[in-house]
This record gives C-alpha cells, sequence and structure tokens, in this order.
C-alpha cells in the first residue's frame, strides 16, 4: 500500500443527523454531528496503514446544498491534492444532492487519487444507522492505489459521478447507475471492480483557475419541464421578469428522448432569439437513445439537475456543451 493520508471533508448531511427518537428515522435534524464525531467510533487504525486528517468544510442538509459551498469544496479540494502524500479523499454529504457535488468536482477536479463522496439513508444516532459502514467502506476504497476519479459509494456500491442518481426516497441502497452499471462493489472489506474509472475532462483548468482566484460570478441556470399540457408562461416570464441576475440558460427536461411541448418550444425559441443558452435533456433517467434518435440539441446521459451544472459550467467558460 503506498504511503499518505486519506482526507475526510464533512459537509453534514443525514450521516451526521440526529433522531429523537431512535426507532424513527423518518424524523431527525441532518447535519448535527461533526466530521470528527463521525469518525471518532471507527476502528480507523484497523482499517487502513495511512493516516487520516479530518476538516469540516460545511455543516448543512444537503437539501440546501448551494453554490458557494461546492467552491469552498473545490478549493479545500483542490489544496489537499495538491499536496502529494495525500493518497485519497473521502466527503460525508447528505443523499439529496450528492450526485450533483459529485458531477460537479467530476467536471473540476483532476482526480487521480480516489475522491469518494458518502453518506447515509438513516441518521447517525439510529439504531442500526447504515452511516458508520458507509464511511468504513470509503476510507477502505481511498486507500487502494489502483483507485482514482470521483464516485459516490452507498450500500457497498460505487458509483461513477457521470451516472449516480438517487432512485429511492427511504431504501438503504437507494442510488442507481442506470443503464451504465456500477463502478463496482465493497464486498466484505474486498473490492470488486466492474468498469473503468472515470476520467476528468477539458474543463478544469478554466474553472479551477477561477475558483481558486476569486468568487466565481455563477451564470443563473433554471430548469423548466415539458409535460402533458405544458405552455410557455413559464418560460417567457423568465424572461420578462426584471433581475440583478438575468437568466443566461434553461435546462428543459424533456419526455422520451428530449422531445418538448409544441406550446413550451414555441417559448424556447424566443428565449433563444433572445441569446439564452438552451439545452434539452429527459426526464427518462434510462434508455439512451439509438444513434437514429439523436437530436444535436440534446444532451444525452446527463439528469436535468447535472445538465444544469455542466451548461452552468460552460457558460463560465464559453463552452458549447451540445457542440462537444
Amino acid at each position: 500500500m503506498k504511503p499518505g493520508k486519506i482526507v475526510v471533508l464533512g459537509t453534514g448531511g443525514t450521516i451526521a443527523g440526529i433522531a429523537s427518537n431512535r426507532y424513527d428515522t423518518s424524523r431527525y435534524e441532518a447535519a448535527q454531528h461533526g466530521i470528527d464525531h463521525l469518525l471518532s467510533g471507527l476502528p480507523v487504525q484497523e482499517l487502513t496503514e495511512l493516516e487520516i486528517i479530518s476538516e469540516q468544510v460545511a455543516q448543512i442538509d444537503s437539501k440546501d446544498m448551494d453554490h458557494q459551498v461546492w467552491r469552498q469544496l473545490l478549493v479545500r479540494c483542490h489544496h489537499w491534492l495538491s499536496q502529494p502524500d495525500v493518497a485519497g479523499l473521502v466527503i460525508t454529504h447528505g443523499t439529496d444532492t450528492i450526485e450533483e457535488t459529485a458531477y460537479f468536482l467530476h467536471r473540476t477536479l483532476a482526480a487521480r487519487v480516489p475522491v469518494v463522496l458518502t453518506c447515509a439513508m438513516r441518521p447517525a444516532n439510529a439504531l442500526l444507522a447504515d452511516g458508520p459502514q458507509n464511511l468504513v467502506d470509503s476510507l477502505v476504497l481511498a486507500s487502494q492505489p489502483q483507485v482514482k476519479g470521483v464516485m459516490v459509494l452507498c450500500a457497498g456500491t460505487l458509483h461513477s459521478a457521470l451516472d449516480v442518481q438517487k432512485a429511492h426516497a427511504w431504501r438503504l441502497d437507494a442510488f442507481s447507475s442506470g443503464d451504465a452499471g456500477p463502478l463496482g462493489h465493497l464486498v466484505h472489506g474486498r473490492l470488486r471492480q466492474a468498469r473503468a474509472w472515470p476520467e476528468p475532462d477539458a474543463l478544469i483548468n478554466e474553472v479551477a483557475r477561477q475558483a481558486l482566484s476569486e468568487p466565481m460570478q455563477w451564470p443563473r441556470v433554471e430548469i423548466v419541464t415539458s409535460h402533458a399540457g405544458a405552455n410557455g408562461a413559464l418560460v417567457d416570464a423568465l424572461m420578462a421578469s426584471p433581475s440583478t441576475e438575468p437568466v443566461r440558460g434553461l435546462v428543459v427536461a424533456g419526455t422520451g428522448g428530449g422531445t418538448v411541448h409544441q406550446a413550451l418550444l414555441s417559448a424556447l425559441q424566443r428565449a433563444q432569439a433572445q441569446g439564452i443558452r438552451v439545452i434539452y435533456t429527459s426526464r427518462s433517467c434510462r434508455g439512451m437513445p439509438t444513434s437514429s434518435l439523436r437530436d444535436q440539441r440534446v444532451v444525452y446521459g446527463l439528469s436535468p439537475a447535472k445538465a444544469r451544472i455542466a451548461l452552468m459550467l460552460e457558460l463560465l467558460c464559453n463552452f458549447d456543451p451540445v457542440a462537444e
């Protein structure tokens, strides 16, 4: 095993939550314990030969995740990944937006070591809390020298940041990688890899430069949904409303392969005529369209929430997501 450190960054979430009744885990307050408390009961010296360092970056319920916390997290990840003796990062996070944070970090970190986001579906004081096992598995994974890239680990299953999506509201194994399938599994403390580790992409240097030099001026991007009876009223209202933060992009959660109600499409075309960047995704979480059905306007393989992040970053860098 390579020498070095594993750095654990805490952001809050259910994994750090407390329930008033240990038997009723549906009612609790997220983000109550610090990261040092979560690590204190784990047999960390038995898990890895690497030194474990912890740092609290934020302490929030992940439903309240925002761009500034993302920037803080990115800055701390860059700081630790620049240290030559850091073998991997573990980030504790709430389940609600973990897929968005993972995708953001995938697009902004050149992660040549493991960056493992983990979580819990039950609060820390639940009778059968799942957070400790997820955190143990993540420390084991982060200590593996062959692992690299940004990923999410929950209930022993390892998901790529590109594909992971929360698919269940209360089940312990709450996440899916859709048709792509998981990266692998942690079984009895051993890694079983199923497919290649995620590779970073082209936006890393520009976004990192802006994030590290000064607070990023995030372009405003909104999500609109196509559905039966959809019309363009919401889009027209977004274009007409006075604001100090004008809309610069729209992500459309379309039906099927990214199709859009005709009435909504007309409004989107009016928005494009005003210089608004519009990209299209699908409400369907599975089933990438065949090549004969592909539309150059549609960004395939990303959920609407991830497509929003992609468009924000690409507007930040004057980069066209559909042209790639």
